[in-house]
C-alpha cells in the first residue's frame, strides 16, 4: 500500500542519460528487435543529414562478426571537438551525453535534418555497453570512449589525419536489450532506401557475419526506387512513363507516381530521409492533391462514368508511389518518428501536387485516359462487390447467431473476453479438436477445400470464397469499410494447422488473407498460431512432444547426454491433426496451461508487405529470387 506521506524526498531526479536507461521505450519504442535496430537508424540519420545538406558523399556501415555491434562512418564535416561555451567540455562529449543537444536547433548548421535535433546520439550512447566516437577534422583525428552513456576517459588526439568525417562504433547493452542480434537484411534494406532518396550518395554495407559487401548508388534516385517496388510487387503498370515532380522552393519535394493493375494502393513516404510508415500530414496532402487533379481532369474532359460515382479510393487503387519531403523543422510523433504532424505540410504538399499532376495529365492525354479507364474499372468493381460485402457484414453481427456457419462448433461463453476461435484445416482435424476442446470457451471452425490465395484477388473474388466468407462471419467484425473491432466475437483467433509443410502452406494462406483484409485483428493483437507437435517421443515411461525436426533432435541429444541409453526412444510422426486422439490434442495444443501459442505481429510493415508480395503474388520470378537468395538457410526440407 502506498504511503500517505508524500514529500520532497519521494521525488526521484534522474540526471544525465538516466531517464533513457530507466525508460528506453519512451525513446526507441521498445527493447525488442525494432528498438534495437532503431539505434542504428539514429546514428545513420545523423550521417545522412551531412549528405542531405551537401557535406558528405559516402556512408559506410559495418555489422561486426558477432552480429551484435555496429560501426557507421561518414565523410562529412566531423562532429566539433572544440570546447562548448556553456558546458566547458568538448562539443563531442555534449552531443553524446546530453539529451536534446546537437547542431540542429539552429538553422545555420543544417537546412534540414532527419536526426531530430541530434537527440539520437545521446540515446544510442545511453543504451550501449560501449560507444566509441572518432572524428577527423582540422587535420587531426580524435577519439572519445563511453561506457553505458558515461565518458570513459577524456577526448584524445590520435594524430594527424586526412579528410573529415565521423565514425561511431556502438555495442548495445545486454542489461537493456534481452536479445542483441542485428538483422543484416533489415539494415541492408534501410541503407538501399537511403541511397534512393539522396541522389549522388554512395552507401556501403560490410556484413562481417557473412563476409558480404554491398554498395548502393542510384543516379535516378526515387525513379529507380519506384521501378524496384513495381517489379517486386509484380504489378503490371497501366502506363510506361511515371509521373515525377521535383520542387525545391519553400518545401523540397521529390515525388514519383505510377498506376498499376494491383488491387491496392502502395505508397512509401519519407521525411528528411526517415520512413514515415504511419503516414502523416505530408501523405494526407499528397492524397488530397491526387484526388483533386484527377477529378478536375475527368470533369474537364467529360469522362465521368454513368451510374457510378468515383471515390478517392477508386482513384488510388493500384497507385504505387514514393514521396520524399525535406522539412526544416519536422514535428514527428514520438522519438520513433514514424508519423509527421506538421499541419502546414498538408496544404503545402497539396498545393504542389495538384497543379503538377493536372498539368501532366493534360499534356499526356493517352496516358491520362488509360489511368481514368483503370479508375472507372475500379469503381465498377467496387459497386459489384458492395452487395456481397454487405451480405457478409450483415451475417457477422454478434446478435445474429442464426446466421453463423453451420460447420462452426461455437462455445457457450457469450463474451469475446476469454473466448477462442480455432480455425482448423479439414473435418478430421476439426473432429478431434471439437472433442478435445473446452466447450465453454473454445470454438472450432473447420475449413474444407482449398483456401483462396488472396494476395492478387479482388474483393469480389474474396467474398465469393465460402471458406473465407464463413471465417469473416464467425469472427463477427465484418469486412472492409464495415469492419468494427467492437463486434469481435472471440478474444483470440488461433490458426491451427498441421505441423508439416502442407499445414504451413494453409497457415500462410490464412495469414495472407487476414493481413490484407482484416489487418486490424493483427495490430490489436488478436491473431495467433497454434504450435501442435510433429512428433511424439516415448523414452521409457516419459513422453516428449517435438514441434519439428530440430526440436526432436534436441530431445534425442539430451536423452543421450543424460545417459538413458537403455531405453530406446520410440518416435511417432503425426501425419496430421486428425491422427491425434482428442485427449492428446488437448494436452499438447488446446490446453491454455500446457500449449504454446505464437502471437502474430508486424514489426516492419514495408518489409512484411514486400515479403508477402514476393511469396504470394503473381510474379513467379520474384518468388524464385527470394528462394534462391535464401537457399543456404534451408537445412532439411519437408517436401
Amino acid at each position: 500500500m502506498a504511503s500517505a506521506n508524500y514529500t520532497a524526498k519521494d521525488i526521484t531526479v534522474l540526471e544525465g542519460l538516466e531517464p533513457v536507461r530507466k525508460r528506453p521505450g519512451m525513446y526507441i519504442g521498445g527493447v525488442g528487435s525494432a528498438g534495437l535496430h532503431h539505434l542504428v537508424w539514429e546514428v545513420l540519420d545523423n550521417a545522412v543529414d551531412e549528405a542531405m545538406n551537401g557535406f558528405a558523399t559516402h556512408i559506410c556501415v559495418t555489422l561486426h562478426a558477432d552480429g551484435s555491434a555496429i560501426t557507421i562512418e561518414d565523410d562529412g564535416r566531423g562532429i566539433p571537438i572544440d570546447r562548448h561555451p556553456t558546458s566547458k567540455t568538448s562539443a563531442l562529449e555534449v552531443i553524446f551525453t546530453v539529451l536534446h543537444a546537437g547542431g540542429k536547433f539552429e538553422h545555420g548548421s543544417y537546412k534540414t535534418a532527419g536526426g531530430l535535433h541530434g537527440v539520437g546520439a545521446s540515446v544510442v550512447n545511453a543504451l550501449s555497453k560501449e560507444l566509441i566516437a572518432t572524428v577527423k577534422r582540422d587535420g587531426s583525428q580524435w577519439e572519445m570512449r563511453f561506457k553505458q552513456g558515461k565518458p570513459a576517459g577524456g577526448l584524445k588526439k590520435l594524430g594527424p589525419a586526412r579528410g573529415t568525417g565521423t565514425t561511431v562504433y556502438f555495442h548495445p547493452d545486454a542489461a537493456i536489450f534481452p536479445k542483441i542480434e542485428f538483422d543484416p537484411q533489415v539494415i541492408k534494406d534501410r541503407l538501399e532506401v537511403a541511397s534512393y532518396l539522396h541522389k549522388g550518395l554512395k552507401v556501403t554495407f560490410h556484413d562481417e557475419t557473412s563476409k558480404e559487401k554491398s554498395v548502393f548508388e542510384h543516379s535516378e534516385g526515387i525513379v529507380d526506387y519506384l521501378k524496384k517496388i513495381v517489379a517486386e510487387r509484380g504489378a503490371r503498370p497501366v502506363h510506361d512513363a511515371a509521373f515525377t515532380l521535383v520542387k525545391d522552393d519553400a518545401l523540397r519535394l521529390d515525388l514519383v507516381l505510377q498506376w498499376t493493375e494491383a488491387t491496392d494502393e502502395h505508397l512509401r513516404s519519407y521525411v528528411n530521409g526517415i520512413p514515415t510508415g504511419s503516414g502523416g500530414t505530408h501523405e494526407n496532402g499528397l492524397r488530397a492533391g491526387i484526388g483533386k487533379a484527377v477529378r478536375n481532369f475527368v470533369e474537364t474532359h467529360n469522362l465521368s462514368p454513368k451510374g457510378v460515382a468515383i471515390t478517392a479510393e477508386d482513384i488510388r487503387e493500384g497507385l504505387t508511389g514514393v514521396l520524399s519531403v525535406f522539412v526544416q523543422e519536422p514535428q514527428f510523433q514520438g522519438q520513433t518518428k514514424d508519423r509527421l504532424n506538421n499541419p502546414e505540410l498538408l496544404s503545402a504538399v497539396d498545393g504542389l501536387v495538384r497543379p503538377g499532376l493536372e498539368h501532366w495529365l493534360n499534356h499526356n492525354i493517352s496516358v491520362a485516359e488509360a489511368i481514368v479507364a483503370r479508375i472507372i474499372l475500379s469503381a465498377r468493381a467496387r459497386e459489384a462487390s458492395r452487395a456481397a460485402q454487405a451480405e457478409v457484414s450483415r451475417k457477422s453481427a454478434t446478435s445474429a447467431r442464426l446466421n453463423l456457419p453451420g460447420k462452426l462448433s461455437d462455445c457457450t461463453n457469450g463474451s469475446s473476453e476469454g473466448s477462442e476461435l480455432f480455425v482448423v484445416e479439414g473435418d478430421s482435424a476439426g473432429g478431434s479438436a471439437k472433442q478435445g476442446r473446452d466447450r465453454a470457451r473454445q470454438a472450432i471452425l473447420p475449413l474444407r477445400g482449398k483456401v483462396l490465395n488472396t494476395e492478387s484477388a479482388t474483393l469480389a473474388k474474396v467474398l465469393e470464397n465460402k471458406e473465407l466468407s464463413d471465417l469473416v462471419t464467425a469472427i463477427g467484425c465484418g469486412l472492409g469499410k464495415n469492419f468494427e473491432l467492437s463486434r469481435l466475437r472471440y478474444g483470440k483467433i488461433i490458426i491451427l494447422a498441421d505441423a508439416d509443410s502442407d499445414g504451413n502452406h494453409i497457415a500462410t494462406l490464412l495469414l495472407t488473407f487476414i493481413y490484407r483484409h482484416l489487418p486490424q485483428l493483427i495490430t490489436s493483437g488478436h491473431v495467433f498460431l497454434a504450435q501442435p507437435p510433429l512428433y511424439r517421443i516415448d523414452i521409457g515411461k516419459d513422453t516428449f512432444w517435438a514441434l519439428d525436426d530440430a526440436h526432436k533432435d534436441a530431445i534425442l541429444r539430451q536423452h543421450a547426454k543424460n545417459g538413458h541409453g537403455r531405453s530406446t526412444p520410440e518416435i511417432t510422426r503425426f501425419k496430421g491433426l486428425g491422427e491425434m486422439m482428442p485427449k492428446v490434442l488437448w494436452e499438447t495444443t488446446l490446453n491454455p496451461r500446457t500449449r504454446r501459442l505464437l502471437r502474430v505481429e508486424v514489426t516492419d510493415q514495408i518489409v512484411t508487405d514486400r515479403v508477402i508480395n514476393e511469396l504470394m503474388g503473381k510474379d513467379a520470378s520474384a518468388r524464385f529470387r527470394f528462394i534462391m537468395e535464401r537457399a543456404d538457410e534451408a537445412e532439411e526440407l519437408d517436401v
